[in-house]
């Protein structure tokens, strides 16, 4: 049976390596749709809890997993020989940044470095993970092909975007429908790839390059830093000038065309928008081009855990009130409402700063029991009308639908809204971003 009968039939076999929250839902996805699939994760925790129907990301759904793992369509292992068995394999590992923000591709290389020992013929070789341009053909293929077989020939080698809205509740936007852009080093290849991923989304968008695909996916997270950056630079001023930024983005955003509402926050977090774009900005320097668009707007959203301090100081002091050993009530830590990601949160940059101003800090978050901040383990305590009011200062960083606007309002002395939680203007106790 040749590999398009396999994947048309669903009787090929399917590798995702990397079980976070790219790979799990992916391999469950791949799952439901009727593939076995091998989750392979070096962590044997991550492969114990799959493996126990346990799951660890929020978007992956406990029920789900353990109807897959017992219907025997999905198995977790941290052994890469079982590659050797398998069709398709789609790699999901971290691609972070140096502490010099340079792009740190060592996960890739290992992964490739163990995927290279059980390689052969007729299989489909694929590379979620965000990265710059140029990666899947300049890194994964030379090191694919030291197994001697040639890529485009022998197998086939895509690059394909990871799409992955965390903690999405809207209908339109799950996983199914949202669009997979396909980039192949072969036409034959773009195919193959794109049939395997019609098989768990409703559209698949081929382009000609795995370096278009890989362009594309930075172009996404870029559009969306710098206008965050440009809406943040506006609170910097509106704030200058006395004027509510969120009054004026709401009336702009009834014009019907030409404008797309952007909100400022005290940062950006998560994987993807605060690390991606500076994949670009080192790559574009092989080129002799300098990327200012992406360098300014890094410079803007990162200037603003600094600006939610300084408005925190403003607060205290408005009400004769020290920030060295003030009592502060952070409500939120995970870097998006709604969900337990703290990757890359400004919350935790924002309690840094005010802890080593000797502010005594107590965190709520329903999604994030435990807190570690400078190897010292911090947990969420219960929102309590009593905790508000013993607050010197209450400061919503995270808009988790679970908070209620007029409880908080109504028992805090002092309130940072920098999420636009409270609504209702004109309250003297309370400061927005």
């Amino acid at each position: 049976m040749g590999l398009k009968e396999k994947i048309s039939s669903k009787k090929a076999v399917v590798s995702v390596i990397g079980l976070g929250y790219v790979g799990l839902p992916l391999a469950v996805n791949l799952a439901k749709a009727g593939f076995t699939v091998l989750g392979i994760d070096m962590q044997e925790e991550k492969v114990n809890k799959v493996n126990k129907g346990m799951p660890y990301i929020d978007d992956v759904k406990a029920v789900e997993l353990k109807k897959v793992i017992n219907s025997g369509n999905l198995k977790a292992v941290n052994d890469f020989s079982v590659i050797k068995k398998v069709d398709i394999v789609v790699i999901c590992v971290p691609t972070p940044l140096t502490r010099h923000r340079n792009p740190d591709i060592s996960y890739v290389k290992g992964v490739t470095g163990e995927i290279v020992k059980y390689i052969h013929r007729d299989m489909i070789v694929i590379l979620e993970s965000t990265t710059y341009p140029g990666t899947t053909e300049e890194v994964v293929k030379p090191a694919l092909e030291k197994s001697g077989l040639k890529a485009g020939k022998d197998f086939y080698l895509v690059f394909s975007p990871e799409r992955v809205d965390p903690g999405v509740k809207d209908k339109e936007h799950v996983s199914r429908n949202i669009p997979k852009v396909v980039g192949g080093l072969t036409k034959k290849g773009t195919e193959l790839a794109g049939l395997f991923y019609g098989t768990i989304v409703k559209k698949v968008h081929p382009v000609s390059l795995p370096r278009v695909a890989e362009m594309e996916k930075l172009l996404e997270n870029i559009f969306r830093v710098v206008n965050i950056s440009l809406v943040n630079e506006m609170a910097l001023l509106c704030d200058r000038m006395d004027i509510d930024i969120w009054e004026v983005i709401g009336a702009a955003a009834t014009k019907p065309y030409g404008f797309m509402p952007f909100y400022p926050g005290p940062g950006l977090g998560g994987h993807c928008i605060p690390i991606d774009p500076f994949y670009l900005t080192w790559k574009a320097k092989e080129y002799d081009f300098s990327s200012r668009f992406i360098e300014l707007a890094g410079e803007i959203n990162e200037a603003m855990p600094h600006f939610v301090v300084t408005k925190i100081t403003y607060a205290l002091n408005n009400s004769k009130k020290c920030l060295n050993g003030a009592n502060i009530l952070v409500l939120g830590v995970a870097y998006k409402k709604n969900i337990g990601d703290i990757r890359e949160s400004p919350v935790l940059k924002i309690i840094d700063m005010l802890l080593h101003k000797n502010a005594c800090i107590q965190y709520n978050d329903p999604f994030v029991p435990v807190l570690n901040i400078n190897n010292k383990i911090y947990k969420s305590v219960e929102l309590t009308a009593e905790k508000l009011k013993s607050a010197d200062l209450v400061l919503i960083t995270t808009g988790h639908d679970a908070y209620d606007a007029g409880f908080i309002v109504k028992n805090s002395k002092l309130v940072v809204d920098t999420r636009n939680l409270i609504k209702e203007r004109n309250i003297k106790k309370v400061f927005r971003l």
